[in-house]
């Protein structure tokens, strides 16, 4: 066969821009992770939800608002080719989650909390800590309407901080309160008029959000804007009497529980639907990407999609953003390495080990076994650089000798001063409990 007769290989792929794998052992801090939020979640009675990747685009254009930038700039939204449906890949949890609340009636019997995970997409510059698709970890409690549960998920917060080895000093609380539509429509009204007084300096995105959305002018970062940012009307000081209470209820909680924060009167989050609470955990420690968890209350979300008027509050957390963090902070979680790594020398002794392997994963202990080549089993210093390049604390090896006496050798991979010792095969259960323990 000549060369150009022969099958080209075809190009390989890759993934899409801003769209990453994630493979070992990168994938056990995510397992590691994952593990400590479920448990925070079950200590704080929340259950866990799901939902679709693909909504209708009209769930987040209603629910997140016409003029923020996600829906503007950033969603994954496309045509369905089989009946015309717009539809979009979600860019955020919450929305869904009032969705699937709303169409199964799931507050009949009353409030609930519920926590949820899974990917989100959003169509922005990747960077470090920011990707097209990237994953969040997204809290509600809905049906609640006193500040006592606002309280309850910030403090939550500040204990998943803890089970994740992060310092006081670590991550910041920021606080605010957007109050309720009445008081944010005379903000608004007196924002359009400070901006319009200025509008000399205002740049062309300023103003085109002038008069739709004026209060997203205040997250702009652009310096030459800055000082008449600052000079802007505070909200604080269009809140009510009842807006202000609810404020300080939740400041009561937190300073009773020793959690120091700010008051930031720009905080406003990039959702529409946000009222009265709203706070950010931010850093110093990731630069430009500060925020690491954010959230507050969103009355008025379910009436928005269609549902009864319900209370709701919640936070979300970017699980790359905070991996990132503790890494930045030196917080370096376990791998997931095996307890032993089995040495088999021959094929002989392949059916001792396999059968033995097998008792010690039923009695809760981690093994990897040697696995042959094509050919072979490879030579005894060739599997004890396998088995200390896993990780296993020890390794057990099946020798011709040891398997002749209805033993096995037990060796430590981390101890250099620990001698080998043989164990009997017979006596299974018992050292899988010392290994378990050790």
């Amino acid at each position: 066969m000549t060369e150009t007769t022969k099958s080209k290989r075809p190009e390989p792929l890759q993934a899409v821009k801003g769209m990453n794998d994630i493979l070992p052992p990168e994938s056990a801090r995510w397992e590691w992770f994952e593990a400590k939020v479920r448990a925070l979640m079950a200590r704080y009675a929340y259950a866990n939800l799901r939902t679709p990747i693909v909504e209708p685009t009209a769930l987040f254009v209603r629910g997140i608002g016409e003029v923020t930038d996600i829906v503007e700039k950033e969603m994954y939204s496309f045509v369905d080719a089989m009946n015309g449906d717009k539809l979009t890949l979600r860019p955020e949890h919450t929305a869904g989650i009032v969705r699937a609340m709303v169409e199964h009636n799931a507050l009949y019997n009353g409030p609930i909390r519920i926590w949820a995970t899974g990917a989100v997409f959003r169509h922005e510059r990747p960077q470090k800590g920011r990707y097209r698709q990237f994953h969040q970890i997204d809290v509600e409690a809905l049906g609640f309407a006193g500040p006592d549960v606002d309280a309850e998920q910030i403090l939550m917060c500040r204990a998943l901080w803890r089970d994740l080895g992060l310092g006081d000093s670590d991550v910041r609380l920021e606080l605010n309160s957007l109050g309720q539509p009445s008081e944010r429509m005379a903000h608004r009204a007196a924002l359009i008029a400070h901006f319009e007084a200025h509008a000399e300096v205002l740049d062309d995105e300023a103003k085109r959000r002038l008069h739709s959305n004026p209060l997203r002018i205040l997250d702009a970062k652009n310096p030459a804007m800055q000082a008449v940012v600052e000079a802007a009307p505070q909200l604080m000081d269009f809140l009510g009497e009842a807006s202000l209470a609810h404020l300080n209820s939740v400041r009561a909680v937190l300073d009773a529980a020793g959690l120091p924060y700010r008051i930031n009167p720009r905080l406003v989050r990039g959702m529409d639907y946000y009222n009265l609470t709203v706070f950010e955990w931010v850093t110093d420690k990731l630069g430009s990407q500060g925020t690491v968890c954010g959230g507050g209350r969103y009355d008025g979300l379910f009436e928005q999609l269609g549902g009864k008027p319900t209370p709701a509050v919640g936070w979300g957390m970017g699980v790359e953003r905070m991996l990132l963090l503790l890494e930045a902070v030196g917080v370096l979680p376990p791998t997931n390495a095996s307890d032993v790594y089995a040495i088999v020398p021959s094929a002989e002794a392949m059916t001792t080990a396999m059968t033995t392997c097998e008792a010690l994963r039923a009695a809760g202990v981690n093994v990897q076994m040697h696995a042959a080549g094509a050919d072979s089993w490879g030579g005894m210093k060739g599997q004890f650089k396998r088995a200390d390049a896993s990780g296993a604390r020890f390794a057990l090896v099946f020798g011709a000798d040891e398997l002749a006496r209805g033993e096995v050798a037990l060796k430590s991979l981390r101890d250099a001063d620990a001698q080998q010792r043989a164990v009997k095969l017979a006596e299974v259960a018992v050292w899988a409990a010392e290994l378990r323990n050790a």
